[in-house]
């Protein structure tokens, strides 16, 4: 058995927020801090509110996510606001200062319509002059080739030993890309290849033009758009597309 609150909880072992390792979480932590009323759509476990209420954030947080197992390891902490659902699906008015989709969680939306709708909802939920942070693959890096073909005894295929001492391979394949929707399967084995579960994910893929056709439809303006987590330019080598827009 390999449940979703297993998955969840191995997801927290295999993707660790880390200000000081990785330099996403550093960019967004830093935001975070700044603002008085935070948002964090797509929250998961709630691993960057958590922190950021450790690093003693002392106003309004609050996270949403349709992962229902993700959000029960998120509620471990009671003095931050939990919804289940996404963003389209709660009626906020203009009650925060930044919401965020971190670790490509933008990407989550494939849809023209379910884009929009969340992008509106955001936008609604920030007050005048908010601000909305989030990252996205750049597709000219092209990063689902270098995902693992499925083959679990690719060199590329993540091991990890679970919280109950359990080894455990996960691996990808993807199955489709279509314009700019790549499809994809997660595997997670035991060791010896006896397989526990599959997760099948569709993400989409826009480029900068695109991005901000969609964001300006929704009523926001790009502040600022960096190639890399230090601010750099966008660039023909950018791997991620990181974004700050403000609510017009």
């Amino acid at each position: 058995m390999f449940s979703d609150a297993d998955a969840a909880a191995l997801y927290d072992l295999m993707y660790p927020w880390d200000v000081a390792r990785y330099p996403s979480d550093a960019f967004h932590h830093d935001l975070v801090m700044a603002a008085d009323a935070v948002l964090d759509v797509g929250c998961g476990t709630g691993s960057m509110l958590h922190h950021a209420r450790e690093c003693g954030h002392s106003g309004r947080l609050a996270g949403i996510d349709p992962n229902r197992a993700a959000l029960e390891r998120a509620r471990r902490r009671t003095d931050i606001e939990w919804y289940e659902g996404t963003a389209a699906d709660v009626s906020w008015d203009r009650e925060f200062d930044l919401a965020t989709m971190v670790s490509n969680a933008f990407q989550c939306l494939v849809g023209d319509d379910e884009l929009r709708a969340s992008l509106a909802a955001i936008r609604t939920a920030l007050r005048d002059g908010g601000r909305f942070t989030f990252e996205t693959r750049h597709p000219q890096a092209r990063a689902w080739e270098g995902w693992t073909p499925g083959n679990p005894d690719d060199r590329n295929a993540a091991d990890v030993v679970d919280a109950s001492g359990r080894a455990l391979r996960v691996w990808h394949e993807v199955e489709s890309v279509v314009g700019d929707v790549v499809t994809f399967t997660e595997t997670t084995a035991e060791a010896d290849g006896a397989v526990l579960r599959v997760d099948r994910t569709s993400l989409r893929f826009l480029d900068v033009p695109a991005l901000n056709a969609f964001l300006a439809e929704a009523g926001f303006a790009v502040e600022g758009q960096y190639g890399d987590w230090f601010r750099g330019p966008v660039t023909g080598a950018s791997q991620v597309i990181v974004t700050i827009a403000r609510r017009t």
